[in-house]
């Protein structure tokens, strides 16, 4: 049996993992299973697969769960630094899909006790990616990228070596927006904002995608994975989500990586690395292939893809300080603190001020840094926008 553990089992990502391992839980052994709050699902999910081991970090429902006798039968943890007491020796798959920041110390702690990860968290590979590195290497653990456009690059790349590659282009929808008038912009509602067309997100992924920040993090994210130049890519606004990369080589030849609009594939793909295992999919849809409608990001309608000029060439500080700053910006926009538009136009102005633009020269060498750097910007957003 493959012993697995999922940290973040109760999100989306998490769920649809769970949904493919019911149809052939014979052929898995689930280690452990996490949750922040959401422990009757967690509960839930450990009962249906048998699952001993639970991590809850909030601490009010740790505490419910681990003084109640009729959950006797578990072994409850508050902690990531517990990893040690559930893992005696390397698992073989591990899925990292806790959101936001708080999932980049249990990633790069959890490295050490498998053999595979696939990792679905961004913030975790934008921030943290030289620790997440360091630790793939030292304890000899192989990565898989979740995200539907970098396990499309991942999977269409196929270990060729970097140097065949000339330019890779990530599609993005262009959300909601992608064809409102520019003078109504001002006029956007959180409820619009989180009517994705295509896909069915959380909040905070919903605004980013309406924002095309999302596209901004995982251009990062593929700089990082793939160990690529920002000159070597490009965003496609495609508003089907039917195509997810592209990949053009040195030699001439060129791979379009399609699939369904569903995270199901890629995250069957990684559980299943390297086996014949069969998925059900739609036929190729000719539809879509005829019209693909692929363009060039419009900047005046998505102002934040001019972020990627303002990167450094070498992982620093501050992608954290925009990771974060985004996320507060967010938070307030969804709080109806500030506007649409302001999520925009604060964040265009933090990614030039000199109170951040130092982040630059300074390398995320630590967890404990990342995190202090994290709550420092969100502190100093929410005073400059209140």
């Amino acid at each position: 049996m493959k012993q697995i553990a999922i940290l973040g089992s109760t999100g989306s990502i998490g769920c649809t993992l769970i949904n493919i391992i019911k149809k052939d839980k014979s052929n898995f052994n689930i280690k452990l299973l996490s949750c922040n709050s959401n422990y009757r699902l967690l509960i839930n999910q450990a009962m249906s697969l048998n699952v001993k081991n639970l991590i809850i970090t909030d601490k009010k429902y740790f505490f419910k769960v681990s003084k109640n006798k009729k959950y006797n039968n578990f072994n409850v943890f508050n902690t990531f630094e517990d990893f040690h007491k559930v893992f005696k020796k390397k698992i073989d798959y591990c899925m990292s899909a806790i959101s936001g920041i708080s999932g980049l110390m249990p990633t790069c702690l959890i490295i050490k006790y498998c053999k595979n990860i696939a990792i679905a968290n961004k913030e975790a590979i934008i921030c943290g990616w030289p620790i997440i590195k360091k630790n793939l290497k030292k304890y000899r653990t192989n990565f898989i990228p979740v995200d539907s456009e970098h396990f499309s690059i991942w999977y269409g790349i196929n270990s060729l070596d970097n140097f065949n590659i000339e330019r890779i282009y990530l599609t993005a929808s262009g959300g909601p927006f992608v064809n409102l008038k520019l003078n109504k912009f001002n006029l956007i509602s959180i409820k619009e904002t989180l009517k994705h067309p295509n896909w069915n997100m959380g909040k905070k992924i919903s605004v980013d995608s309406a924002t095309m920040m999302n596209k901004v993090f995982e251009i990062i994210e593929a700089k990082n994975i793939f160990n690529l130049d920002y000159n070597k890519l490009s965003i496609f606004v495609h508003p089907k989500s039917y195509v997810h990369a592209i990949v053009k080589f040195t030699n001439g030849m060129s791979k379009m990586i399609i699939h369904d609009t569903t995270m199901k594939i890629p995250i069957f793909n990684s559980l299943y690395l390297n086996e014949k295992k069969k998925i059900k999919s739609s036929e190729i849809n000719i539809n879509i292939l005829n019209n693909l409608n692929l363009s060039k990001v419009n900047k005046k309608r998505f102002p934040l893809t001019k972020i990627i000029n303002f990167l450094p060439k070498n992982n620093s500080l501050f992608e954290t300080v925009i990771v974060s700053a985004n996320d507060e910006l967010v938070q307030l926009f969804l709080e109806k603190k500030i506007s649409f538009l302001q999520i925009q136009k604060f964040l265009l102005e933090i990614v030039k001020s000199k109170l951040f633009l130092s982040y630059k020269q300074s390398k995320p060498t630590s967890i404990k840094r990342i995190l202090s750097v994290n709550k420092f910007v969100r502190l100093k957003v929410r005073e400059m926008c209140i």
